[in-house]
């Protein structure tokens, strides 16, 4: 089974409310779909979703990426080869990580195809359903309140909450949620890079004394800034997860080693794919250090190669695969079954999706 073509396409799917944060707000999910022919007729598919602000890609930059730098080099190579085919993937371009992810997910999809195996089986097989929080947008307190309670009704026991506009109005939102759903809720925080590591712990303080029981702070302060988020890590008592400062096994060597977090967050648009995310894990692994799985605002393709990774991995415990529980509509057919804050594998071969709707091919 040789690679022959990699086609892209557009896929948009409308989101039940805007998706606010720190850096952005958005309506929509605009993600590229990525297909990987074959001689055997089998096709394998992935989905890159570029953005900018976190990896430096947009869509014209992946479909370039692709086109002309990833197939040419890939085009005859063969699946089963898998270690060989990733390495030519690889060295095809530097960085441009979620056009990586996309084309390496499709590669694992046909790797699984090929052996009959889905993908969670071949990366270790650990379980096959893993729990997602949900996470509530930065609003008014009173408009999170509102969408927390919404969401526990739909079955989600973990939320995590966008902060890091406004700090003081941060701690109000944070309090009328905690008001909204009760202690047997786990509560999140990410700030997306929206603090300073001095208003980080004065914030965390304030949410410590109040007792508002706080499962996570994740990404207090800017991606470049270690030694202000180790600060953080050493000033509170609330465990802190790094995201934007760890796109490589390298970031999370650098992380660990200062023990400037406590958790590590991949994502597979960060780390160029599956392969890059297990060289965090087993690095992790080596030091007992907790890794968390989250996504960017992808569509189920994508998601679903993230729930493969998180259900083959033990050291993966915590998740944020909740994407596909914000859109209005589900596009993907197979893959992962949503069932509230639930996602569940199958045993079909590779990522197990048959089909995605509502494509338009370039």
């Amino acid at each position: 089974m040789r690679i022959t073509n990699i086609r892209t396409g557009v896929l948009s799917i409308p989101l039940r409310t805007p998706f606010k944060t720190a850096l952005r707000t958005i309506d929509h999910i605009a993600s590229i779909v990525v297909v990987v022919d074959t001689d055997a007729g089998v096709t394998g598919i992935g989905e890159a979703h570029p953005t900018g602000p976190i990896t430096g890609e947009s869509h014209g930059s992946v479909r370039g990426a692709i086109s002309e730098f990833m197939l040419p080099k890939l085009k005859g190579k063969e699946i089963a080869n898998l270690e060989d085919t990733l390495n030519t993937l690889d060295a095809s371009i530097i960085k441009n990580t979620s056009a990586k992810a996309a084309v390496e997910m499709a590669i694992f999809d046909l790797f699984g195809r090929l052996y009959n195996i889905p993908v969670y089986r071949l990366l270790g097989g650990y379980r096959n359903k893993v729990e997602t929080d949900l996470t509530i947008s930065v609003n008014s307190p009173e408009e999170m309140a509102e969408d927390s309670k919404i969401a526990v009704a739909r079955g989600f026991k973990i939320l995590k909450l966008k902060v890091g506009l406004q700090p003081e109005l941060d701690i109000a939102r944070i309090r009328a949620v905690r008001d909204a759903v009760g202690g047997g809720v786990k509560l999140r925080l990410d700030a997306n890079q929206g603090w300073t590591a001095r208003e980080a712990i004065k914030i965390m303080r304030v949410i410590e004394a109040e007792r508002f029981y706080i499962d996570l702070l994740e990404q207090p302060v800017e991606a470049h800034d270690i030694a202000g988020l180790k600060q953080v890590t050493d000033s509170i008592d609330t465990p802190v997860l790094a995201d934007e400062a760890v796109f490589s096994a390298v970031d999370a060597e650098k992380i660990i080693a200062m023990r400037a977090a406590d958790y590590i967050n991949i994502k597979l648009m960060k780390t160029g794919g599956l392969r890059g995310a297990l060289r965090i894990c087993a690095l992790a692994e080596m030091h007992n250090v907790e890794c968390f799985l989250g996504c960017m605002m992808e569509s189920k393709i994508s998601v679903t190669a993230a729930a493969h990774l998180a259900c083959a991995r033990s050291i993966i415990t915590r998740c944020d695969l909740d994407s596909p529980s914000l859109c209005r509509e589900d596009p993907v057919i197979g893959g992962a079954e949503l069932d509230g804050p639930w996602l569940k594998l199958s045993e079909a071969p590779g990522l197990g999706i048959d089909r995605v709707d509502g494509v338009v091919w370039d």
